[in-house]
């Protein structure tokens, strides 16, 4: 199978593709948007891009992406241990530069909230498409002192010098990445299986009053455990949301189904994003 990730070269989505799909060929894109495309098109067969940081929550375009403008379906989920560190050229460690600029993915910079203000409060913060980014920037531009946030196999493809390990603000630090193909039939990895999932967009109807709590009350008296309800713009303007909802439960014949005609009698709109396994990537 061909596989789309976000790159380049030594991101954190790279290291989970590498330990979930040896042996298949990989091929890096530059955006979140460029990775769905690339199934879309047919370019690949599936893509894996992060969904949701445990410190700084859902990873917004993907979600986005997903409800507005693909019909794909996520077919495995991988959650993996997230260790951010700061890392510099050899040019800027040997003549101790001060450093003009921080650079990584806007998660792992909030990751890094804590540890950026007490120790380089000043230094201008700026964005890339992933971590590995950043340390690909840092690497080709060695007589700048630049500083990039990413792991350690990034330091080691890049030619950097971690200047300091482990700066993540809380040591729980976990991504989930989630695999997305055309086809809805769930993928199974030889890793460690965490849970049986399944993930619905819900659009609620505008003129019926209570619409939300009636919604949870078709998972609730179906004794459905929902692990997770989250709300995003429709973008159709202020106030108007619709919801994400991971319920701990694969597709069955009887009760996902009867939920959804339920929520859909309600004239919730439901799209069912896909059902599938989680499983954990230890590196």
């Amino acid at each position: 199978m061909k596989i789309a990730y976000l790159g380049p070269e030594a991101s954190f989505t790279n290291l989970a593709v590498k330990e979930a799909f040896s042996g298949h060929e990989t091929l890096p894109y530059v955006t979140i948007p460029d990775c769905i495309e690339a199934v879309i098109k047919e370019e690949v067969e599936a893509a894996v891009v992060p969904l949701e940081n445990a410190l700084e929550g859902s990873v917004h375009i993907t979600v986005d992406y997903l409800f507005h403008e693909s019909e794909l379906n996520i077919v495995a989920e991988m959650t993996s241990p997230i260790q951010q560190h700061l890392m510099i050229h050899d040019n800027t460690a040997k003549e101790g530069k001060k450093l003009e600029k921080i650079l990584s993915h806007s998660h792992a910079l909030a990751q890094c909230h804590k540890f950026l203000h007490s120790q380089f409060q000043g230094v201008p913060l700026e964005q890339t498409t992933s971590t590995a980014a950043a340390a690909k920037l840092v690497s080709e531009n060695p007589d700048i002192p630049f500083a990039a946030i990413g792991n350690q196999l990034a330091s080691e493809i890049y030619g950097l010098t971690i200047l300091q390990d482990n700066i993540h603000d809380f040591p729980l630090n976990h991504t989930k990445f989630i695999v997305l193909h055309k086809d809805s039939a769930p993928i199974h990895l030889q890793k460690e299986k965490a849970a049986d999932k399944t993930t619905l967009m819900v659009t609620l109807p505008a003129d019926r009053s209570g619409a939300l709590h009636q919604v949870l009350s078709t998972f609730a008296w179906r004794q459905l455990s929902l692990s997770k309800i989250e709300s995003r713009p429709l973008k159709t303007g202020l106030g108007n949301y619709f919801f994400i909802i991971d319920v701990a439960h694969s597709m069955d014949d009887v009760l996902l189904p009867g939920a959804i005609s339920e929520m859909e009698a309600l004239g919730c709109k439901v799209k069912v994003v896909g059902t599938y396994s989680s499983y954990l990537i230890e590196k």
